[in-house]
């Protein structure tokens, strides 16, 4: 196996502004996560942020230390969010295994030293998506299902924006030092996510698109709300969102996007919001 990572700068929204299309793409979107029997990350400078995925299809996966974090093992100054979006699986948290299946989060507080991810089935691969932030106190490991996540219905077919929220590792449930994290699912006939619009200064968000049929995609808004981008990604790709930044999206189809958050505080509702028809 081997673990890849690279390391994303913070940039000022008057220099974003003038970014082209591929240079927004090289500085905010996370193009590929999943490689066979590795681990990819992106070390972002928005909040000390890590997201990443490992896919170990014939041989478990070790979470290594990478150079940015100085450290002798990755969560000795970190704690780690997980949802397996793939197949059947397990991780090994110093010795204690706990199997994921699809959908299914868990949260792996500060000071564990040895992350091994497995999958079941070589043939149907877990895929586990990771976020991970600094901690400055140990929390005790907690595994959440779909079952136990807190369920939030908002929007409506008339807007587009019919959708489910799941908030599986939020303070509500879990102990954490400042990551949150939880998952949205658009309904059939809805392709609008995040809408209305808003920033959150307090806090830096990723969002993590999947479930994205093959030949349809998803552009993703982000910018100042008076100043606005967009960003067309395809399945299981992920992309960076600013504090400063809106971050909202609408699909060629319906879709699922997990949500990761950090920064001030702990607050799901501590948000400004914007006026659609003030966006431009």
């Amino acid at each position: 196996m081997a673990t890849h990572y690279e390391v994303r700068y913070a940039g000022s929204p008057r220099d974003v502004k003038s970014y082209d299309t591929e240079r927004l793409r090289n500085e905010f979107l996370i193009g590929k996560l999943f490689s066979e029997n590795d681990i990819n990350l992106v070390y972002s400078h928005y909040d000390r942020f890590i997201t990443g995925g490992a896919l170990p299809k014939d041989n478990p996966v070790i979470l290594n230390p990478i150079d940015p974090l100085k450290a002798d093992y990755f969560l000795e100054r970190r704690e780690l969010g997980v949802i397996n979006v793939g197949g059947p699986g397990s991780i090994s948290v110093d010795g204690q295994n706990y199997p994921l299946d699809y959908k299914e989060a868990l949260y792996v507080g500060r000071g564990n030293k040895d992350i091994e991810f497995r999958s079941d089935d070589a043939s149907h691969p877990a895929l586990f998506y990771l976020n991970s932030t600094p901690a400055h106190k140990v929390y005790p490991i907690k595994k959440i299902s779909r079952e136990e996540a807190e369920v939030v219905e908002l929007g409506s077919l008339e807007t587009a924006n019919a959708r489910t929220i799941r908030k599986l590792i939020v303070n509500s449930l879990v102990d954490t030092c400042q990551l949150q994290m939880g998952m949205t699912e658009l309904k059939t006939g809805s392709v609008w996510n995040t809408m209305p619009a808003h920033v959150h200064d307090r806090r830096m968000e990723v969002y993590f698109y999947f479930e994205v049929p093959e030949d349809q995609a998803v552009c993703h808004f982000m910018g100042q709300p008076q100043e606005t981008r967009h960003i067309w990604m395809s399945n299981n790709q992920a992309v960076i969102s600013p504090a400063w930044s809106i971050h909202a999206g609408s699909g060629t189809s319906n879709y699922t996007f997990i949500w990761g958050m950090a920064g001030e505080n702990l607050d799901y509702g501590d948000m400004d919001h914007c006026k659609i028809t003030e966006l431009k």
